[in-house]
């Protein structure tokens, strides 16, 4: 694959922001990687056997709720041989089990191509008992069931991916229609993470185009709704520090993205729609330099996130102004309650909201919901209770390294997760 060269990065503390590399092409042929700039001049190349030896390591969680076989079945084909493909749905089990239709997708899929996949149903009573005994309580609701979103579908994504001893994990939504923009999706994620250099890395996708139906004819937009506005405040947030406006940040709502577990492990994960444009907050608050970090280590090193605009249209389906408003103002809610987010912002923010008419004057946001780190979880008890209690919990030709470790190799012990008193702030472009 080659890549637009990055010249550019925003710097928050040790997190450096790459500007949007494009992909040039999806398949640049037999050339060396040296991992340096690629043969032309502002490209850069990596090559198949790179791009293959991060796919090993990678486990792709697939969010899922109630969508049809035939799509499920498109995702799958386009996720590459050597990825672990975990599910993690949240569809209706009554009148029909829909949960049951995709573990049948999914195994039917592994039986034909000969690889391991995992599944489990979010509202399964022995999941949510097996984060409570590893240590997660904050997940489960009032009913004892794990709650509902997709912050939380990520979640335990996250932590089959930490079970599964692999390096990586990676982010993909069931419902794309084209399959080709998924295995993209995932070769885009494969190249970032080889270019990015650090362990603790992350990158994050930015589609060509989404198209919709116009007068007949396809329309080709560039920019969604609720990615523009999250955006354009988490840019502003950025720039208050550096003094510098900026727009270096375009994948505020990337539900497409994939870091090294390494990093993943130390994040903290929102609730619902919020969870996308809370990593890129977390690592403002974790390692930008505003708040003291659990973290030194990292501090010390680099968190780049790298940012891909991939060629393939991203298809889907239009959930309605409804979804993309609701998707918005999560986006802003957190960012408005962060310790790292400067008065200037927060009444940005208020005052886009009240024009929206999601608040009225003199209203606060709501808070969001916000986890401790996957990291802080004891993976054996984990593990123990989800073979003992989750029958939702399949495994189709897979088995963990026996056996499974209590943490996460490289995290120690229970990860910190309360913020430190604030100190003076960290920014500069360059």
């Amino acid at each position: 694959m080659r890549l637009a060269d990055s010249f550019r990065s925003e710097r928050f503390g040790a997190v450096r922001i790459h500007e949007l590399q494009r992909v040039i092409e999806l398949d640049s042929g037999a050339l060396p990687d040296t991992g340096a700039s690629g043969q032309s001049s502002g490209s850069r190349v990596v090559s198949a056997n790179a791009i293959r030896a991060i796919e090993s390591e990678m486990v792709v969680v697939v969010p899922c709720m109630n969508e049809t076989r035939s799509v499920i079945e498109g995702v799958l084909s386009g996720i590459p041989h050597d990825c672990l493909i975990v599910l993690v749905s949240n569809s209706d089990r009554r009148p029909v089990d829909r949960f049951e239709i995709e573990v049948q997708t999914v195994e039917q899929f592994c039986r034909l191509t000969g690889r391991p996949a995992i599944t489990v149903h979010q509202k399964d009573p022995g999941v949510a008992a097996a984060f409570k005994a590893a240590g997660l309580p904050e997940l489960i609701g009032d009913d004892g069931l794990v709650r509902n979103g997709k912050g939380e579908a990520m979640l335990i994504g996250m932590a089959l991916a930490a079970l599964s001893g692999r390096s990586y994990v990676g982010y993909v939504d069931a419902d794309n229609y084209v399959p080709g923009a998924v295995h993209e999706y995932c070769k885009a994620y494969a190249a970032g993470l080889h270019l990015a250099g650090s362990p603790y890395s992350m990158v994050r996708i930015s589609w060509h185009s989404k198209p919709k139906l116009r007068d007949g004819r396809l329309f080709f937009s560039r920019r969604g709704r609720s990615s523009e506005v999250t955006n354009a405040f988490l840019n502003r947030a950025v720039a208050e520090y550096s003094g510098f406006g900026t727009e270096v940040i375009a994948t505020g709502n990337a539900g497409e993205h994939a870091l090294s577990l390494e990093l993943g492990l130390r994040l903290r994960l929102a609730g619902g729609f919020a969870v996308e444009p809370y990593e890129y907050i977390d690592l403002f608050e974790q390692f930008g330099g505003v708040l003291e970090s659990a973290h030194p280590d990292v501090v010390a090193s680099s968190v780049p996130v790298l940012q891909i605009e991939t060629r393939n249209p991203h298809f889907h389906d239009n959930k309605g102004d409804e979804h993309v408003q609701g998707m918005r103002m999560q986006a802003l809610n957190v960012l408005y309650h962060s310790p790292v987010t400067l008065p200037a912002v927060r009444a940005a923010i208020l005052e886009f909201m009240v024009a929206q008419g999601a608040l009225e004057p003199g209203q606060e946001p709501p808070r969001e919901r916000v986890y401790p780190p996957v990291g802080s979880l004891a993976f054996d008890l984990l593990y123990d209770a989800l073979d003992a209690e989750a029958t939702s919990f399949r495994r189709i030709g897979w088995a963990p390294a026996a056996p499974v470790p209590a943490r996460w190799p490289g995290l120690g012990s229970a990860i910190p997760v309360s913020p430190a008193p604030a100190r003076e702030p960290v920014a500069a472009a360059d």
